[in-house]
């Protein structure tokens, strides 16, 4: 008996579940404009705090599986939270750059989602090059990083870190778009 051969088409852009879908447009919708944020929670006593800077946040690039988002602090400009749909859910990095566009050594640490989440919430628990990473930067205690995104169109988006010991939230209004911050480091217009 001759084999039958079925020749099936590959979808060009990665899937993900319903809610992760509705979670990636409703940030998809803001793709070009920008939105100031304000620090509502931030137990840590660092050297840098986001409290004392002007916090923007653009969402710069859009395309049907990727969404740029430069997270300017102050005159910092050297953040982008890149959000990709992978196939198997949505995964979040931090593009970190030098003034001069290069890398920063601590770049593109970030997780992945392990569920579906909701299509207001979805949360990023550190993946594996992220936790090799922490450890070979000498910052063990970020290996139990997740970040979350929460999102309410015409009310608000919110980037959160959490860990053991540690929680940051960062709120922006999406009621009152502001002008455009500067190219982040690295990019171009």
């Amino acid at each position: 008996m001759a084999a039958l051969c079925v020749a099936s088409s590959v979808s060009a852009s990665p899937t993900s579940v319903p809610p992760q879908d509705q979670f990636f447009d409703k940030i998809a919708q803001y793709c070009g404009q920008a939105f100031e944020g304000k620090v509502v929670e931030d137990n840590f006593t660092g050297i840098e705090t986001f409290s004392q800077n002007r916090l923007v946040m653009h969402v710069r690039n859009c395309t049907e599986d990727r969404l740029e988002i430069p997270f300017h602090v102050g005159d910092n400009h050297s953040r982008t939270w890149i959000l990709k749909k992978t196939g198997a859910g949505i995964s979040l990095k931090h593009d970190h750059r030098m003034p001069d566009g290069s890398h920063d050594d601590a770049t593109m640490y970030g997780g992945h989602t392990q569920d579906a989440g909701w299509a207001n919430a979805q949360s990023f628990p550190a993946d594996q090059f992220s936790k090799e990473d922490f450890i070979r930067r000498q910052t063990p205690q970020s290996v139990g990083n997740t970040w979350h995104m929460y999102i309410y169109p015409e009310q608000f988006f919110a980037y959160r870190l959490t860990r053991p010991g540690r929680e940051m939230r960062v709120d922006f209004d999406l009621t009152n778009p502001v002008d455009l911050p500067p190219v982040p480091w690295g990019y171009e217009d």
